[in-house]
């Protein structure tokens, strides 16, 4: 009797599954070394080459960081299933001229995002040991990675909610100034004459 074929993981199938392996087979704190190593370069460029909106958005995750993580979650989901997306079709005939631009919107977006997310849980935590800079806060967001680097889902986890911060942040600052940003800035049209 033959039996149907069955799938494991996509990862596998597509044969892009052993990038994911081969940083599972790293010993715990190699992983979270280069987990610290690499938040704090990435978290470093990111605050270097987009300063104004960088620490604005920093800022804005840390006033409102439930509606960031809200609006930031779907669309981390998104952009990571697109970028996955163009992983898997990569394989196909017609697929690198699809998948190039979807890699590269996941490949420039989610480490940019999750270090800004880093870096504002960094300087929350930060900020309640009384020190509330930016530099500290993507040392600790670094610190904070390369300890959740020690339990692979706790990194998943963890990741997770910083690409979340980060993207609805960065969402809220791109698409919040459409209106009045503050109260004060609104007119009140004149009243009807009769």
């Amino acid at each position: 009797m033959i039996a149907a074929p069955t799938v494991d993981s996509v990862a596998v199938v597509s044969g892009h599954g052993a990038t994911l392996e081969a940083y599972r087979s790293l010993e715990p704190p190699v992983r979270a070394a280069v987990q610290f190593a690499g938040t704090l370069f990435v978290a470093m460029g990111v605050l270097g080459l987009l300063q104004g909106f960088s620490a604005h958005a920093v800022a804005k995750s840390r006033r409102s960081p439930v509606i960031s993580t809200c609006i930031g979650l779907p669309g981390l989901l998104i952009v990571g299933g697109v970028s996955s997306a163009g992983v898997f079709i990569s394989d196909m005939s017609i697929g690198p001229f699809f998948a190039i631009p979807m890699v590269i919107l996941g490949a420039t977006v989610l480490p940019t995002v999750t270090a800004i997310g880093f870096t504002a849980i960094g300087r929350s935590l930060a900020s309640r040991l009384g020190a509330d800079r930016l530099w500290i806060g993507v040392l600790v967001g670094a610190v904070v990675s390369g300890l959740a680097g020690l339990a692979f889902p706790v990194i998943v986890a963890v990741a997770t909610v910083a690409g979340a911060l980060g993207l609805g942040a960065t969402v809220r600052i791109v698409f919040g100034g459409i209106g009045a940003g503050r109260p004060d800035e609104r007119t009140v049209p004149p009243a009807n004459k009769i």
